[in-house]
């Protein structure tokens, strides 16, 4: 499914020397040049303290809140920085009352952040967690959607598996979701940046994403979307600089219970990161330069010629109406990931074993010399 024309190569725009083939975005992303350069303009700046205004405190905070919305189609009143997925789902959860007997549908080997999450709110609740698993005939999507029912509060997935790129509709779960009046929490984290995301067609309640993979930016800078019906909601911490007036820091003395407003209640204290904010807002402003219809089809026709010529190995990966474009999961014996991850490694080639898949997950740095090396490599098994 080609969503936008292709991208021209972009291998220059990105710290990634020739001799390296990297296939593990979902992991880490390769660095931009452009972060880089960022990061280190913004060492520099943090060098001088005595020359970082108030107004610097809340500037790049801002931009990178609008940036971000621009992206899954919300405004900047939506968006709160987090430092991680752990803590996004956390605010989701802290306001998302549960009572005995409410269920909370999750995926079987799922990433861990969210599952513990929602494991320690349904034990003080007394609710449960159902986790989903799906038969070899069955789609993520249809093992979701068979299990949600009245009893159900909470409907917490990705929009694809972590381990292996498998697809679900989250049109469809989202509708469902709905219907049965629960609510809908999103790990984008392997997904937004890669896909087009939009939270005016889904209606989720929360939505959450690192920014160190498929946002290309730094560790420690995430995002959560949230709801307007839940944006007078609790905080996971009282810190001073969402307050109202905040910007007036000769009275912050003047203590205010009123939150700046949207989102913003949701933020973590140490949001600002002068060395890490200036990257993140030069990996999105590529982005968005990029468009993410354009970054979605040039990975999925990376992954598809890869597909096919690994399946010409007597490898296995999901068909392509299975998977998301940027990720692919080739399924592998368990005597032979070791192996697998050894043989990529003594040839210069970077991807991931999670679950029972080799993880390939390539950006757009990619080149068809590095796809060669990658079957080659594989080829050697």
């Amino acid at each position: 499914m080609h969503l936008a024309p292709a991208l021209p190569p972009q291998r220059d725009a990105f710290a990634v020397p020739p001799e390296i083939a990297y296939f593990n975005t979902a992991n880490l992303s390769p660095q931009l040049h452009s972060v880089r350069a960022a990061g280190l303009a913004a060492l520099d700046r943090r060098a001088a303290p005595w020359a970082i205004s108030a107004r610097d405190w809340f500037a790049d905070v801002e931009r990178l809140r609008a940036l971000f919305g621009g992206l899954i189609g919300a405004d900047a009143e939506g968006v709160a920085l987090v430092p991680a997925t752990s803590y996004g789902i956390a605010v989701a959860a802290r306001n998302t009352p549960l009572r005995p007997g409410d269920r909370v549908v999750v995926l079987a080997q799922e990433y861990p952040s969210g599952i513990y999450t929602w494991r320690a709110a349904t034990r003080a609740s007394r609710a449960e967690v159902v986790t989903v698993r799906r038969t070899e005939e069955q789609s993520w999507t249809d093992a979701v959607l068979s299990v949600i029912d009245g009893r159900v509060r909470v409907v917490s997935v990705p929009n694809v598996h972590w381990t292996d790129g498998a697809l679900l509709d989250l049109d469809a779960i989202s509708a469902r979701t709905r219907e049965v009046g629960a609510r809908l929490v999103i790990d984008g984290s392997q997904s937004i940046g890669a896909m087009p995301f939009d939270v005016g067609a889904l209606r989720p309640d929360f939505v959450v994403s690192v920014g160190y993979k498929w946002l290309l930016g730094p560790f420690g800078v995430g995002y959560l979307y949230v709801a307007p019906e839940h944006r007078e909601g609790e905080p996971l911490e009282q810190n001073w600089i969402v307050r109202a007036g905040a910007q007036d820091f000769a009275r912050l003395v003047d203590y205010r219970d009123e939150y700046e407003p949207g989102a913003r209640r949701f933020d973590v204290g140490q949001r600002t990161k002068f060395e890490l904010l200036p990257m993140a807002v030069a990996a999105l402003t590529q982005l968005q330069a990029w468009t993410v219809p354009a970054v979605a089809a040039t990975l999925e026709r990376l992954t598809t010629t890869i597909a096919e010529r690994v399946a010409g190995l007597g490898f296995a990966p999901l068909p392509p109406e299975q998977r998301g474009p940027h990720m692919l999961g080739v399924r592998l014996p368990e005597p032979a990931r070791a192996a697998a991850l050894a043989a990529l490694t003594d040839a210069g080639c970077y991807a991931a074993v999670r679950g029972e898949s080799l993880r390939i997950s390539p950006h757009l740095h990619v080149t068809p010399e590095d796809v060669d090396r990658l079957v080659t490599a594989l080829s050697r098994l």
